[in-house]
């Protein structure tokens, strides 16, 4: 395969790393776009921070569109803001001209249970037009696959509880002010922990007319349920501000926080599932003080009981090496806005992303090409396969050498 073509959408903070990430990889980097004008035809050397030019110019947003009519692109990665409704038009631009993305929006990883209109529709637009759309990052592997690996190794499960913090200081502008970063307790509460303060059925109304705004771990926990196959019966989300007990500067906000202000926020979201499984998740996210650091703490209780502590992760390049990792298996995956729990777990890639394309097939089943619609052995296959390589017709492709009975 030639080299993997690659659009970045948002040029801010994380983009330093996915579009490095990208190139250390082999990716071949086609085009990148933004909505700050005062980006508008600078080289994303500006966004790596060398002054060695890559020879791609950072363009407007608006003029995307126009560039996917002009230019081959196989990938699309967008980080931009934590809401799928706020980035729903760049995803259906993309998905209309045929171009897979991941999404550092944390919604993206599992819009079913938040956003199911827009998850539906945008579905259906990339079955249509033959590409996958998808959330990852750092939930990816640490609330999600992290999780149900050690759940693998679990014979019976009571609870799953989780507890991660990261500073919102790395992320940007739009990460630090969804958590509240700046705002009064007044403030906060009007603002954000109002949404909290309502029935099951006012929720329900509210994700269903896709006006509801979640919190991380509400769209985690829906990944898990889907993951380990569990049925949600009830699910409630409580955020809480974190409060600053002395002044803190946020070089992010551009602004001290004064004491007894908020520095950001906790979300706890309870699932109750139909299968008697709780699921418990904490996400913290703030401006941190000196001595403050990101921490992931997840405990599976039941028979055994198993906890993972991880202190200090890198949270954001961790976010978009997840990202960049994810390439291949979004390449091969179904068309359709398809979250990663229907895929395989998130592995290291040790050589140019394009190579594992040559070879690996992460969706085959079993011998039998992978393939749903058709079998494509070619004329050097004999796999003995007794299932009709896939086919579901009841005929095998007349090029197959498979040993099937010759009356199929």
């Amino acid at each position: 395969m030639e080299k993997i073509k690659m659009v970045q959408y948002g040029c801010g903070k994380m983009s330093k790393y996915t579009i490095g990430y990208a190139l250390e990889k082999g990716v071949e980097l086609v085009g990148a776009f933004d909505i700050d004008k005062s980006k508008f035809g600078k080289d994303v050397s500006v966004v790596l921070e060398t002054s060695k030019p890559v020879g791609v110019k950072i363009q407007d947003a608006n003029e995307l569109e126009k560039f996917l009519e002009e230019h081959e692109v196989d990938v699309a990665i967008v980080t931009t803001t934590s809401l799928f409704s706020e980035n729903y038009p760049i995803y259906e631009t993309f998905a209309k001209a045929g171009v897979n993305v991941i999404s550092t929006c944390e919604e993206a990883f599992y819009a079913q249970n938040s956003s199911p209109v827009l998850a539906a529709k945008l579905d259906e637009i990339a079955k249509e037009n033959g590409c996958t759309i998808c959330g990852s990052g750092y939930q990816d592997v640490f609330w999600g696959n992290l999780i149900s690996v050690l759940a693998g190794a679990t014979h019976k499960i009571t609870t799953i509880r989780g507890k991660s913090s990261y500073n919102v200081e790395d992320y940007g502008i739009s990460l630090a002010k969804v958590h509240g970063a700046g705002l009064t307790v007044e403030e906060f509460q009007k603002e954000i922990a109002s949404v909290d303060e309502i029935s099951d059925e006012e929720r329900a109304k509210l994700i269903q007319d896709g006006n509801y705004a979640p919190s991380y771990m509400w769209n985690v926990n829906g990944w898990l349920c889907s993951k380990l196959g569990l049925h949600v019966k009830r699910q409630t989300q409580k955020t809480t501000p974190q409060i600053a007990t002395e002044d803190i500067y946020s070089s992010t906000l551009d602004m001290t926080i004064k004491k007894g202000d908020c520095t950001g926020m906790s979300a706890i979201v309870t699932t109750e599932t139909e299968e008697g499984t709780t699921i418990i998740s904490e996400c913290i996210g703030k401006v941190y003080r000196k001595d403050e650091f990101d921490c992931n703490d997840w405990t599976i209780e039941g028979e055994p009981s198993t906890r993972v502590v991880i202190e200090r992760p890198a949270t954001a390049e961790l976010t978009c090496a997840s990202v960049i990792n994810r390439i291949v298996e979004v390449l091969v995956a179904e068309p359709g806005y398809t979250t990663t729990d229907q895929m395989p777990e998130n592995i290291y890639k040790s050589h140019n992303l394009d190579e594992y394309i040559e070879y690996v097939d992460i969706f085959d089943e079993a011998c039998r090409c992978g393939e749903h619609d058709h079998c494509h052995c070619d004329d050097e296959c004999d796999c003995g396969d007794d299932c009709h390589c896939g086919e579901h017709h009841g005929h095998c492709h007349e090029h197959c050498n498979c040993n099937h009975d010759e009356e199929e």
